[in-house]
């Protein structure tokens, strides 16, 4: 009887490989997961820091250096850093040689509001707390702002965060009530009366035509008051 060498060859390779495979995922199973390594998504500005979020991690899963790999539950990880209510959205992942990997992307605050809370808007418009590592150059809110409803001084916000002008000049959003808001500007003494947000853009083009004539004529300190809530016209008030 004839011994065929290579069959009996493929048989032992085969049984190498599954034996090494064996092997290398019992090893890695167990292998223990060193610090994280962190990573920010975006801007620059850091309300959290690797601390902070080393810290989420501590308190949400009783520590995870030196865990072995099996024991982490990379779901459970993630949702105690989406919990946070600086961070917009983080990812969780697990190399295969154990390098635990963390991409955080935190929220985007564009109006702070100072009220008896202080407490930042965020793109979407949603709470953000405020942070004791960074401080957002962004325009107050004032006046009678509920926490629970954003919406109306939202859209004041995101309205000056999108508009080159506005941005530039708008340093406080003031809510009067739930519909009717008043501005201040950089450098001018003078109360914009916006009231309700119906024909926002109407009143933001009659506002740009108003400050850039008076700038031209060297008159901005010359007005008290300029109300746009008139849809044709600016009604201005001089000190």
């Amino acid at each position: 009887m004839q011994i065929n060498w290579n069959y009996i060859k493929m048989i032992g390779l085969l049984c190498l490989v599954v034996f090494l495979y064996a092997f290398s995922s019992g090893k890695n199973k167990f292998r223990k997961v060193p610090e994280p390594i962190i990573n920010f998504q975006g801007d620059n500005n850091l309300f959290l820091t690797r601390e902070n979020v080393s810290k989420l991690l501590i308190q949400n899963t009783e520590g995870i250096k030196n865990k072995a790999k099996e024991s982490l539950d990379l779901n459970v990880l993630e949702s105690a850093l989406n919990s946070n209510q600086t961070i917009k959205s983080a990812q969780v992942y697990l190399s295969v040689n154990g390098l635990l990997t963390v991409d955080v992307e935190q929220k985007k605050p564009i109006a702070r509001v100072r009220t008896n809370a202080s407490y930042y808007i965020d793109d979407q418009g949603s709470y953000m707390p405020l942070s004791s590592n960074y401080s957002a150059r962004v325009p107050l809110v004032t006046g009678k702002v509920a926490k629970n409803e954003l919406s109306s001084v939202f859209k004041i916000a995101k309205k000056v965060n999108e508009d080159e002008f506005l941005k530039k000049h708008v340093i406080e959003i003031h809510q009067i009530d739930p519909d009717r808001f008043n501005l201040k500007l950089r450098q001018s003494h003078f109360t914009v009366q916006l009231g309700d947000l119906k024909n926002l853009d109407k009143k933001i083009m009659n506002l740009k035509a108003f400050y850039n004539k008076a700038l031209k004529e060297k008159l901005l300190d010359k007005y008290a008051n300029v109300n746009l809530q008139f849809e044709s016209q600016v009604v201005c008030t001089k000190i």
